[in-house]
């Protein structure tokens, strides 16, 4: 089966009853989206066993046996795996050559496209799905936040939902937390819904573009190395988690990725911005540092980008008691290499 972000939410329900293998790719934050939605139509999820796509490719074996084996009590359970490009490739060939039916794998797969080797080796099995999911305009996520904050018991406007999407750095997964972090302050709920103005959106901290994750995500991605410090020490002081930073920087290195795909080898930069910006698919303000960052990022070296991102990010979840001192120093190393 194959699905694009068109037509997933109403082949969703289908896939989740009939396929057990799922690979998510393109777009990172609607991909993991997606995911969590299949995940939420099993009928029985289950116990959830995670794999990087590191792991897998060290040990191709592993997805297949673990898909197979029974839980340690026998209850059900499913498997999430987060991999870059086609890592799992090798481990989902041998779990399809099995006999025995696996439970449900969910792959999300950072720069992976639909004309990955993966994706054509799933597309057209009945058993399995590939989504491929393309970078969403502020106006999509604006109607995914205000569809998050209907479902929170939240009254927003149109221009308060933009706000949040900007903030987010049109990542729906940060902007599913402001959303919930707004609920919870307002004490809204689906039962007992609340408005939400500018001053309870002030009042938890979401910031703008300016005064949020934006800053640093140029600074770090620009090589601007002097500046790391105090934009760290800001993110101390506004209370930014370390993590949602992070998939703040994703989501700029998944863009930069797009970007670099349209452009080729040979394209211009700046008539490529101008149309992305035309179409709203690049937010104008935005412009000027992605053509700095897209000059600076391609080809191998954006792939090394993307794989230290994806390290960092499994360095923090495990040790997240040291995640500031962790990102402090990948970002300070991504920072030379960009400024190199």
């Amino acid at each position: 089966m194959k699905a694009t972000g068109r037509d997933f939410a109403g082949m969703a329900a289908r896939a989740a009853g009939e396929a057990k293998v799922f690979f998510f790719c393109g777009d990172d934050s609607s991909a993991h989206d997606a995911a969590q939605k299949i995940v939420s139509l099993l009928r029985d999820p289950g116990e959830r066993i995670e794999f990087s796509g590191a792991d897998l490719k060290r040990d191709p074996v592993k997805l297949g046996d673990e898909a197979r084996s029974n839980s340690l009590f026998g209850d059900k359970r499913h498997i999430f795996v987060r991999a870059q490009g086609d890592e799992a490739y090798d481990a989902v060939e041998v779990l399809i050559s099995g006999d025995v039916e696996p439970c449900p794998v969910l792959i999300v797969a950072t720069s992976a496209t639909e004309k990955s080797r993966t994706a054509k080796l799933l597309a057209d099995r009945p058993d399995a799905l590939v989504a491929m999911f393309y970078p969403p305009d502020l106006k999509s996520v604006a109607g995914s936040v205000r569809a998050m904050a209907d479902a929170a018991g939240l009254r927003i406007g149109g221009d308060m939902a933009e706000r949040i999407a900007r903030s987010a750095g049109l990542d729906t997964r940060l902007a599913r937390s402001e959303v919930a972090k707004l609920a919870l302050y307002l004490d809204a709920s689906a039962e007992s819904p609340r408005s939400a103005d500018v001053a309870a959106l002030d009042a938890i901290g979401a910031k703008t573009e300016e005064d949020g994750f934006g800053a640093l995500v140029n600074v770090v991605l620009g090589g601007d190395k002097a500046k790391i410090p105090g934009e760290l020490r800001r993110m101390r002081e506004l209370g930014l988690n370390p993590i949602g930073l992070l998939l703040a920087i994703e989501r700029r290195a998944a863009q930069l990725a797009a970007l670099a795909a349209k452009l080729g080898p040979k394209g211009d930069v700046t008539a490529l911005l101008k149309a992305e910006v035309q179409a709203r698919r690049v937010f104008w303000k935005d412009e000027r540092e992605l053509g700095a960052q897209l000059r600076q990022w391609r080809g191998r070296k954006l792939e090394r980008l993307v794989d230290k991102l994806m390290g960092l990010h499994r360095s923090l979840l495990s040790n997240s008691q040291d995640s500031e001192l962790l990102l402090s120093q990948g970002l300070a190393e991504i920072a030379r290499a960009a400024a190199g």
